[in-house]
C-alpha cells in the first residue's frame, strides 16, 4: 500500500508532500489561523513567566526563548539574586547566533553537567528537533564553547562525565555502536580530540537490548572518604522499562546488582531506591529501599525496606535519590501526596509534606544541576489546568528546622479563567472497568451542543496529568472544552494498569477511551459530532483506531506524528523497540490481533462508510515514527473515496520541536482544523 511513500527521496513522495501541504494550507491557513499563531507566538515568547533555575557554581540558569531569540537564549543570574523575570540575567549562549554562525538548525535540548567543575558542561542539541544530538563541550564561566573541547557528531546519543577530562559517550555513529533499535549500544572512554570511533570501549549492551547507559557517582562529592573511588554502574535496557544494573569493578568486570529487572530504581553513593513492576519480590508498584554497599564482596545490597504499597487508584509518580533524602510522589486518585525520608539515621521515619490543596499535580526536582553539589534543596511546582504554576523551596538540609514548602514565586495568568472549571469523572468501560477523566469547562455554554477536545495517550507507561497552558487556556476561551484522558496502558494507576493494555491487551485502551467519548454524551455535555479526538505518536494510533472503528462517536480526528501500521513499524530502526509494547509482526498470532487495530488496514471505502474529518500531521525529520506512517495512512484514505487534510512540516522531528512561530503555527493549524469541524 504506497510503500513508495516510505522513501523520503522518491520524486513522487516529493510530489505527494507538496500537493497535500498545499491542500491542507489553503484549507486552514485563514485569518483565524493567523490570529492563533500570532497569540500563541506571543505566548510562547513571554518573558515574565515563572521561572524555576538550576542552580551550578555560583550561578543560576535558565533557557527561554523570546521574540529576539525565537530559538532560544540560555541565561544565567548570581545565586544569590532571586530569579525573577526583571532581574539582571545575562546571555550565556546565543542559540539564534550560533546557528546563523554555523549555517544549520539545532534546537536545545539542555546541558550535562560536570560534576567536579559544574560551570563546565556538554550542550545538547538537536539537528532540527530530531533525535540526533550533537554534545558540545561549553565553559559557563566564560560563557565560550571549549576550544578543542568536546564535539560529537550528531547521532542518537548522551554521555556522562568520568573526570574533568573524560566522557562516557553512547552514540549510535555506526551499526556496531547502535542497537536493532537504533539507540546506543556502546559505551566508549572518549577524550577531547578523540574521534567517537577511536574511543576504547568500555560497555555493550546486547544487539537486541534497547539501549544502554552508564551512572558515575563520586562518594567524596558527598562527603565520604575521597580513597572509596568512583562508583560506576552501567545499565542495559532490554525493553522499555526493562533493564539490568551492573557494578564495574576496578578491573572492569561487571557484577549484576541483584534487582528485579522489571523495575525502576536509582542509586546514590549509600543507596539504593526502586519500584515494583510486577509482584516478583514485593507487592506491584511498591516501593523499596535498601542500603547499597559498592565495596562489599558479598551482598551490594541491603535489607529491603518497603517505603510505599499502593492501594487502590494509588501509585508512585516520581521519585527521587538524593545526597541525604529519598523523595516521592504519591499520586492518589490523581492527587499529588510528597514524602521525605532522612537517609542519614537508620531509624528515620518517613513524613508527608503537606502540599496546597489546590494542586491538581505536582512534581519536583533539585536546586542543584548534578546529585553531587550543593545541598538537598529541591523546587516544587503546582499547577491544574485552571491554576498557573506555582513555585515551593524544599530545603531538607537545614535539620535545624522542620521541613516545608516555602512560597517562591507564580506564573501569570495566560487566560481569563474566571467562572471555567475542572472537574475529575468517570466512564465505564466496555469490561466494567471505571475510567477516570478530567473535564474543563469554558465559562459559557449550551447543554448538548459543547466542543469537546478529547486528548489521549495510553501507552507505554505515560502519565498524563493536568498542565497549564496558555495554548489549551486560548482554546477554551474560544468556547471548548477540553478533556484529558487516563485510560489503561498509561502509567496513572501503576504497573497493572499500564500492562493491562500491552499486546493482545490493547484494545482495552481504545475502549477505555471511545467510553469517554459517550459518557461525556450520556451526562448531556455534548453530541458526538461536536467531540474531536486528538493524541501524537502512541496516541496518533489510537486517534487512527478511533476513525476507523469509532466513527460515529466523533466529530473530528487530529490524528499526530502517528504509529498507523502496525504490520511495518518495526522495519524502521526505533519501531524495533516496541515490539514488547505492540507484538511481533513476524510472529503470525501477534500479527494477526495487530491487524485487527490497524488503522492502515481497517480503511473501509466511502460507499460503506462516512468517516468524521481527519487532519494527519507528522515532520519531515521524524526518525522515532517515520512519517511515512502519516502519509500512507493519507493515501490509503483517499483510495477509499475519503478526504483527509495531510501536512507534513519541514522540521520539528517527533516532538513537534522549534522556534516559537514553528510550534505556535503547529498549534494553530490544528485549532483552524477545528473551528472548521466541531465549532462550525
Amino acid at each position: 500500500m504506497n510503500l513508495h511513500l516510505e522513501t523520503d527521496d522518491d520524486p513522487r513522495t516529493r510530489q505527494f508532500i507538496d500537493e497535500h501541504n498545499g491542500l491542507s494550507d489553503k484549507a486552514l491557513r485563514t485569518p483565524e489561523f493567523a490570529r492563533d499563531r500570532d497569540a500563541i507566538k506571543a505566548l510562547i515568547e513571554r518573558q515574565d513567566r515563572l521561572i524555576v533555575p538550576m542552580r551550578r557554581g555560583g550561578w543560576l540558569f535558565d533557557f527561554r526563548q523570546s521574540k529576539d531569540n525565537p530559538l532560544g537564549v540560555w541565561l544565567r543570574l548570581p545565586a544569590d539574586q532571586q530569579p525573577l523575570p526583571d532581574a539582571g540575567w545575562e546571555p550565556v549562549f546565543d542559540l539564534d547566533a550560533f546557528c546563523v554562525r554555523e549555517g544549520k538548525r539545532w534546537n536545545w535540548r539542555g546541558a550535562v553537567t560536570c560534576p567536579w567543575e559544574p560551570t563546565r558542561v556538554l550542550l545538547t542539541l538537536s539537528d532540527g528537533g530530531s533525535d540526533l544530538l550533537r554534545l558540545l563541550e561549553f565553559d559557563a564561566g566564560r560563557k565560550q564553547v571549549v576550544e578543542g573541547g568536546f564535539d560529537t557528531p550528531a547521532a542518537r546519543s548522551h554521555a556522562t562525565w568520568l573526570s574533568r577530562d573524560e566522557i562516557c559517550y553512547f552514540g549510535s555513529i555506526d551499526r556496531f555502536s547502535a542497537t536493532r533499535s537504533g539507540w546506543p549500544r556502546v559505551g566508549r572512554r572518549l577524550k577531547r580530540g578523540q574521534r567517537p570511533e577511536e574511543a576504547a570501549v568500555m560497555f555493550e549492551a546486547a544487539d537486541e537490548d534497547v539501549y544502554g547507559f552508564n551512572l558515575i557517582i563520586d562518594p567524596a562529592l558527598s562527603g565520604a572518604s575521597a580513597d572509596h573511588g568512583l562508583i560506576d554502574i552501567f545499565v542495559a535496557a532490554h525493553e522499555i522499562g526493562v533493564a539490568s544494573a551492573f557494578l564495574i569493578a576496578n578491573d572492569g568486570t561487571q557484577g549484576r546488582i541483584d534487582l528485579p529487572k522489571e523495575a525502576d530504581f536509582q542509586f546514590n553513593h549509600d543507596h539504593c531506591l526502586w519500584r515494583a513492576k510486577t509482584d516478583e519480590r514485593v507487592a506491584t508498584g511498591s516501593l523499596v529501599l535498601q542500603r547499597f554497599d559498592p565495596r562489599s564482596e558479598t551482598a551490594l545490597l541491603g535489607p529491603e525496606r518497603i517505603l510505599f504499597q499502593p492501594g487502590e487508584g494509588q501509585s508512585v509518580s516520581q521519585m527521587m535519590l538524593m545526597r541525604e533524602w529519598c523523595v516521592f510522589l504519591i499520586s492518589d486518585r490523581l492527587r499529588p501526596r510528597l514524602v521525605v525520608l532522612d537517609l542519614t539515621r537508620p531509624d528515620a521515619e518517613q513524613r508527608e509534606i503537606v502540599l496546597p490543596a489546590d494542586m491538581q499535580t505536582a512534581h519536583f526536582r533539585p536546586l542543584h544541576a548534578d546529585l553531587h553539589l550543593g545541598d538537598d534543596t529541591l523546587y516544587i511546582v503546582g499547577q491544574g489546568f485552571l491554576q498557573p504554576p506555582a513555585c515551593y523551596r524544599l530545603e531538607l538540609s537545614d535539620r535545624g528546622k522542620q521541613a516545608e514548602p516555602i512560597f517562591v514565586a507564580t506564573a501569570p495568568s495566560y487566560f481569563d479563567a474566571t467562572d471555567m472549571s475542572s472537574e475529575l469523572l468517570e466512564a465505564v468501560s466496555e469490561d466494567g472497568t471505571k475510567v477516570a477523566y478530567r473535564l474543563v469547562l469554558p465559562k459559557q455554554w449550551t447543554k448538548g451542543a459543547l466542543p469537546v477536545l478529547l486528548y489521549g495517550y495510553g501507552g507505554f507507561d505515560v502519565s498524563l496529568s493536568p498542565n497549564y497552558s496558555g495554548v489549551t487556556g486560548r482554546w477554551l476561551e474560544q468556547g471548548g472544552a477540553y478533556v484529558q484522558a487516563y485510560i489503561r496502558g498509561g502509567g496513572e494507576f501503576g504497573p497493572d494498569w499500564y500492562r493491562s493494555a500491552k499486546r493482545q491487551g490493547r484494545d482495552r485502551a481504545f475502549a477505555d477511551f471511545v467510553a469517554i467519548a459517550r459518557d461525556l454524551v450520556a451526562r448531556g455535555y455534548t453530541v458526538a459530532s461536536r467531540i474531536a479526538c486528538q493524541g501524537g505518536s502512541n496516541g496518533g494510533l489510537l486517534t487512527g483506531v478511533m476513525l476507523t472503528r469509532y466513527p460515529n462517536d466523533f466529530g473530528a480526528v487530529w490524528c499526530q506524528v502517528p504509529v498507523l501500521d502496525m504490520t511495518r513499524f518495526h522495519l524502521f530502526s526505533a519501531g524495533q523497540a516496541w515490539m514488547d509494547e505492540y507484538g511481533d509482526p513476524e510472529t503470525p498470532v501477534d500479527r494477526d490481533f495487530m491487524l485487527g487495530y490497524s488503522p492502515l488496514h481497517n480503511v473501509r471505502p466511502a460507499t460503506e462508510v462516512t468517516y468524521p474529518p481527519i487532519y494527519v500531521e507528522s515532520s519531515a525529520n521524524d526518525d522515532r515514527v517515520h512519517p511515512s506512517h502519516a502519509r500512507r495512512f493519507a493515501a490509503r484514505l483517499e483510495e477509499e473515496g475519503h478526504r483527509p487534510l495531510f501536512h507534513e512540516f519541514g522540521s520539528g522531528g517527533h516532538g513537534g520541536d522549534g522556534n516559537s512561530e514553528e510550534r505556535a503555527a503547529r498549534a494553530a493549524m490544528g485549532y483552524s482544523f477545528l473551528r472548521q469541524t466541531i465549532m462550525r
